[in-house]
């Protein structure tokens, strides 16, 4: 393995990280997502999308603002194509909308407009040997989904394949690296009810986030056969992206230990068991957990649905890599004797409370500190847990506002030298995609929150980005690993 000792110090900082160690073919990235950056929401064919909807018509997004124009990405390729080159990344990891490539959701009507977008996008950053890693499905589906139940419905199934298909028709012949669906977690148990989901339910909160795990992992099984039967000959990747915030137990007693694993398999096991363990299916612990709770609770069955055996089999290895987002960490203890067992919902399920070391560095944003070893933890308990399948690291960043991001530099320093650290220890990790290239929508939190290493300014009708202090300090970090190896 080439190897490279980078020292910050020549780059302004003010503390040298050890050794940074990369394979020559390491990717160095930068991260987006679709309805977060391209605005025009109702533009050449595109349809309603169900963030649309929830910025549109619910309370839900802080600042009351929407993603009609959002960084106008749609608008401005080449500017966002100008700022990647000027970041100097490998490659850039971006998603498709739904609705703007099949407004009705179905694959009968396919937009050309919505072709023709993601087309010149790909033409461009291929032109400028970034190489474009995809994602299908980064939460926004159209809106007419929504009213079937979304994720819930288990037609959603054969609804996402047709729409890899399609998207494996029009880009697989320079599209390389796909992701067919970005953090199901998150979807799953947190986005996409809008205003519903403020109101709680036993269905919302108990029943839909289980159904939605299970259509998913079915989807995501689906469309990576559609790759392997119908697209070989494309001799591209497929896998998917998982988030992984990292659980460590509050104390050394049994039960936070336990807490912080069972955190774990809820959070992360739940969807990467069924298809990186041999014996594939949910989890045990989770499968025991929901099962024993529902009876308490008086359902005749788990709310948890089963898998068949032909599901099974089919979910099983359905990866080629896994993408990894990662931003933070709690400290996790068992709550067992403070939650009410007969009250369904998913985080009684769970039963843990989180806490944050008050000395950790915050970010702007509530739920964000710079834990580096943390993100070391995580990354090599993704190892043992995957058997250490390759790995690209999907989003990793910092929340916040100003120009001279001191707390985003350190975040990165460190979070990289976790990276390191973790190759260093036999993971496989082959690249690492900075969140965000730019400031965006930031989903519930709206325009309130800043991830970009560039600035957007949303009261400029052009939308200028603006390069904070940490661009300079990635770009000396990927230059310097791939021109300068020892």
């Amino acid at each position: 393995m080439w190897e490279k000792i980078v020292f910050l110090s020549l780059f302004g900082i003010s503390q040298v990280f050890g050794g940074y160690v990369f394979s020559k073919d390491f990717v160095f990235g930068a991260a987006t997502a679709s309805f977060q950056i391209e605005g025009a929401w109702n533009e050449s064919g595109k349809s309603e999308g169900c963030w649309d909807h929830i910025a549109h018509y619910t309370n839900e997004i802080d600042d009351h603002s929407n993603g009609d124009v959002a960084c106008d990405s749609y608008h401005k390729i080449d500017e966002d194509i100008k700022v990647l080159k000027e970041l100097g990344v490998d490659s850039y990891r971006f998603s498709l909308s739904w609705p703007r490539i099949l407004p009705e959701g179905f694959s009968n009507k396919v937009n050309p407009d919505g072709i023709r977008y993601y087309n010149e996008l790909i033409d461009k950053l291929l032109a400028n040997n970034i190489t474009p890693l995809v994602t299908i499905y980064h939460w926004d589906h159209p809106q007419s989904l929504q009213l079937l139940g979304g994720w819930t419905n288990p037609r959603m199934v054969e609804y996402f394949a047709d729409y890899a298909r399609v998207a494996f028709e029009h880009f697989g012949d320079r599209v390389k690296l796909w992701a067919t669906l970005n953090e199901p977690k998150q979807f799953c148990k947190e986005m996409i009810w809008g205003e519903g989901k403020s109101l709680g339910s036993v269905a919302l909160d108990a029943v839909a986030p289980y159904l939605c795990a299970h259509t998913l992992l079915k989807a995501h099984a689906k469309a990576y056969h559609v790759y392997k039967n119908e697209f070989a000959k494309q001799n591209g990747k497929v896998g998917l992206v998982l988030d992984i915030p990292w659980s460590d137990p509050l104390t050394n007693t049994t039960k936070d230990i336990e807490a912080a694993n069972r955190d774990l398999e809820f959070m992360f096991g739940i969807y990467a068991h069924p298809i990186f363990a041999k014996d594939g299916d949910f989890p045990k612990l989770v499968k025991d957990r929901v099962a024993n709770m529902s009876k308490l609770q008086s359902f005749r069955q788990s709310r948890l649905p089963e898998f068949t055996e032909e599901e099974i089999k089919e979910i099983r290895g359905t990866a080629d890599f896994l993408g990894i987002n990662h931003y933070s960490t709690n400290y996790v203890n068992d709550a067992s004797d403070e939650i009410d067992v007969l009250t369904p919902s998913t985080d009684n399920d769970v039963a843990v409370k989180k806490t944050v070391d008050p000395s950790w560095p915050a970010s702007d944003i509530f739920w964000l500190y710079d834990v580096p070893w943390g993100f070391y933890k995580a990354l090599m308990y993704v190892k043992n847990y995957t058997n250490n399948i390759p790995v690209y690291i999907t989003e990793n960043g910092f929340c916040e506002e100003a120009l001279d991001d001191q707390g985003r530099i350190h975040y990165l320093n460190g979070y990289l030298q976790s990276v390191s650290d973790a190759i260093s220890e036999g993971a496989n990790i082959l690249g690492y995609y900075a969140w965000s290239l730019l400031d965006n929508f930031e989903w519930h939190r709206g325009y309130t929150k800043r991830f970009g290493m560039f600035h957007i300014n949303y009261t400029d009708p052009s939308r200028p980005r603006t390069a904070r202090s940490s661009v300079k300090v990635y770009k000396n970090i990927i230059y310097n690993t791939k021109l300068n190896n020892l």
